[in-house]
């Protein structure tokens, strides 16, 4: 497995972050505090998606849908 750059637990610290509504988390000896819980929300979603797929749960197929009619 190769090294990842995000952790579980730094997404659990910003979840948790977010539940308790601060915006501002400790990874380690580290301090990050976000402008807006938009700015949270962003983080969330980037560790989420890098760490989608490290434990056998690939990520969602996008499903593409197509129609098709006589254009009327």
């Amino acid at each position: 497995m190769t090294d990842l750059p995000y952790t579980y637990e730094q997404l659990k610290a910003l979840r948790n972050a977010l539940a308790r509504g601060e915006r501002r988390v400790s990874f380690g000896d580290r301090l990050v505090e976000y402008r807006s819980v938009d700015e949270l929300l962003a983080a969330i979603r980037e560790i989420e998606a890098a760490l989608a797929g490290t434990e056998g749960q690939p990520r969602r197929p996008r499903r593409l849908l197509t129609t098709t009619g006589k254009g009327f």
